[in-house]
C-alpha cells in the first residue's frame, strides 16, 4: 500500500488544502475532530493513504502545513477541520514577506525551509511503505492552466 504526505504551502496551497481535507475527510467518514464516524468497511480499507492512527481511536491527516505568515495557519486552525490537524505539523514564520519575493527567498523562507525539510524527514521516518507527495500551492495551479 501506498501512503501520501501532503504539503500545504502558502496561502492558496493552505486553502484549498484545508478544502482538500474537508472532502477526503468526509470521503472516509471522519469527523472533524478525527474520529471515525463512518458506517462503511470500505471507508477504513484504505484509511492509511492519507491519515495516520493516533491513540483513542483518533486519525490525523499525514501533511506539513507551511507558510510565511501565521494569520494564514490561524485561519485553518480555526476553520471546520482545525481541530483533525497536529498542532506540531504548522511551520511557519512570524512576519511573513510582505509581498517582497527577497525577503522570502533569502531571509525569511531560507530559515522556514530548513525547519521544513526537519519535518519532512520526521513525517518520512514514521511512513512504513513506499510513499508519494502531493503538493498544494498556488504556482502548482498556474503551472497546470499552461501545462
Amino acid at each position: 500500500m501506498r501512503e501520501i504526505v501532503h504539503i500545504q504551502a502558502g496561502q492558496c496551497g493552505n486553502q484549498i488544502g484545508s478544502k482538500f481535507w474537508e472532502i477526503i475527510s468526509d470521503e472516509h467518514g471522519i469527523d472533524p475532530t478525527g474520529k471515525y464516524q463512518g458506517d462503511s468497511d470500505l471507508q477504513l480499507e484504505r484509511i492509511d493513504v492519507y491519515y495516520n492512527e493516533a491513540s483513542g481511536g483518533k486519525y490525523v491527516p499525514r501533511c506539513v502545513l507551511v507558510d510565511l505568515e501565521p494569520g494564514t495557519m490561524d485561519s485553518v486552525r480555526s476553520g471546520p477541520f482545525g481541530e483533525i490537524f497536529r498542532p506540531d505539523n504548522f511551520v511557519f514564520g512570524q512576519s511573513g514577506a510582505g509581498n517582497n519575493w527577497a525577503k522570502g527567498h533569502y531571509t525569511e523562507g531560507s530559515l522556514l525551509l530548513q525547519i521544513f525539510l526537519l519535518f519532512l524527514i520526521v513525517i518520512k521516518s514514521n511512513v512504513k511503505s513506499r510513499y508519494y507527495v502531493n503538493l498544494r500551492h498556488f504556482i502548482y495551479y498556474i503551472l497546470k492552466m499552461f501545462i
